[in-house]
């Protein structure tokens, strides 16, 4: 399911002093969705992913496109559940960070977590950069989501408080909560998807 990218603290107010949330309405009817046209699919083939090891994909060779090979390395698992696991990696060649998140696929049914992160494009929703599926030696299918890295939690973050004895500040409050109601408001109005998993462990 989707998870939520939280901004840091500045931008909650703009040069004039007016409050972000106020704007909220405005925010909504700018909200776009991505044709999808505009991402069709590309079909990725990498050899697994495991922490520790280089995961190499080739990406295109799809209409014309020129194959391109990406290697990452993964670098420690951030995050699993029984939708399966999260690494942190690093792209080899651009030194950038990113998540890849790996799911068991059911060969017989489509993957709509695929399809939906597909056509999402909003600064509050994490946002994929491309996927590949790997098989394992008992042939079982997995589907490798890359995606924006954001390295913190809402949950991390209220627990740091708490460890302190404080409260988290309004400001992040206010922030958070501004920021979640932008994401849920266009994945659900736009897009047309019910996130059914709000919590802070998915809120980043």
């Amino acid at each position: 399911m989707t998870s939520f990218g939280v901004a840091p603290a500045s931008g909650l107010r703009d040069a004039g002093g007016s409050s972000e949330v106020d704007k909220l309405p405005d925010e909504i009817s700018n909200m776009r969705i991505s044709d999808e046209k505009e991402v069709e699919a590309t079909i990725i083939n990498g050899n697994g992913t495991e922490a520790g090891h280089i995961i190499v994909t080739t990406i295109g060779g799809r209409d014309g496109q020129r194959k391109q090979t990406i290697s990452y390395m993964a670098e420690r698992v951030i995050g699993q559940g029984s939708f399966g696991v999260v690494f942190q990696a690093k792209c080899l060649e651009t030194s950038e960070t990113v998540a890849i998140k790996k799911v068991l696929q059911d060969k017989r049914y489509k993957n709509r977590e695929l399809q939906m992160m597909r056509l999402l494009d909003h600064p509050n929703v994490v946002s994929l950069k491309h996927c590949f599926f790997s098989t394992t030696e008992k042939d079982e299918l997995f589907l490798n989501l890359v995606l924006e890295y954001v390295p913190e939690t809402v949950h991390r973050v209220i627990r740091h408080y708490n460890k302190m004895n404080q409260r988290m500040p309004l400001i992040y409050v206010k922030l958070y909560t501004y920021q979640i109601c932008r994401a849920l408001a266009y994945i659900h109005r736009t897009v047309g998807v019910c996130h059914r998993d709000i919590k802070p462990q998915n809120l980043l």
